[in-house]
């Protein structure tokens, strides 16, 4: 049986034009939704259910809203149709050259999806009591704050803080070097890095910051014993680490050695051995997660 017929099939349709439009930050900001591309996205957007606000009249409601698809993409991932049309999305049918038109990838996966804004208050994050949190102080490059975005989901980290200085969340590429882990933990943004690092602190929770010319070693951190505690990573800009206001309000600056000739780490790779390694040291023995204290 022969694919469906498209139901959009002109990019100046109103709906097309309005799914465009989200490419840009000011509009993403006016109507609160981003796009998500791709089934890994788009599945994990459709499972996920976004606050509607804090205190007794909060509560949740669908992330995904609306799903464009090419009628081949909705053939060949129609559990992600299924999935998307149970979780209440308006799904349409749409011609190659619509999804080629809304996408910003060079080759579309043929399945775009329109997403509620999700970011979660930072007063909600303090009050769960994280135990592992990112914070991305200085990170301008939108590949690099989704990729240790992902890293932070699979150090099992509670949170991701990104401050004022930082990317957009909803960026494209944000979202997509993300691959899904956006809509697996809660994430607050435009948070002054003071506040970010004040309340954490007030929460238990140390302060570490990245930087390449730490004085304290980050093996030696882990020899002492000294990472199995409530942690929260501060990772800055890739180009020129965190500035030194930065760094002073950390209580401890922390290198990754290199015991190589490598220059130096990017800002994904290093966040991801940093995270790991706070992983590792709170499941140990003694840890904050380890079993012996449960």
């Amino acid at each position: 049986m022969p694919p469906a017929t498209p139901d959009l099939i002109s990019p100046r349709s109103p709906r097309v034009s309005a799914a465009r439009r989200l490419a840009r930050r000011n509009f993403r900001g006016k109507e609160r939704l981003f796009l998500a591309e791709g089934p890994q996205a788009v599945r994990e957007a459709a499972a996920h259910q976004a606050g509607t606000g804090t205190g007794s009249g909060s509560g949740t409601e669908a992330t995904l809203v609306e799903l464009f698809a090419t009628p081949e993409a909705a053939e060949r991932y129609a559990d992600i149709i299924g999935e998307a049309r149970a979780a209440g999305a308006r799904v349409h049918l749409a011609a190659e050259q619509v999804i080629e038109d809304i996408s910003t990838t060079v080759t579309p996966q043929g399945l775009v999806g329109v997403c509620r804004f999700l970011d979660t208050p930072f007063d909600d994050i303090l009050a769960a009591r994280p135990q592992l949190v990112a914070v991305l102080a200085h990170v301008r490059d939108p590949g690099n704050a989704g990729t240790v975005l992902r890293c932070a989901d699979a150090a099992g980290a509670e949170a991701v803080v990104l401050t004022d200085a930082s990317v957009d969340l909803y960026n494209p590429k944000a979202v997509r070097a993300s691959v899904g882990s956006l809509f697996h933990l809660p994430v607050a943004v435009g948070v002054p890095v003071e506040r970010a690092v004040a309340g954490l602190k007030d929460a238990g929770v140390r302060i570490l910051a990245a930087d390449g010319i730490g004085a304290h070693d980050l093996d030696e951190e882990l020899d002492k014993g000294a990472m199995g505690g409530p942690t929260a990573w501060v990772f800055g800009n890739e180009a020129w680490g965190l500035p030194e206001e930065t760094r002073a309000l950390a209580d401890a600056v922390v290198r990754v050695p290199i015991h190589g000739k490598a220059e130096s780490l990017n800002l994904a790779t290093a966040a991801a051995v940093c995270l790991y390694a706070s992983a590792r040291a709170q499941r140990a023995p003694g840890g904050c997660r380890s079993v012996t204290d449960r």
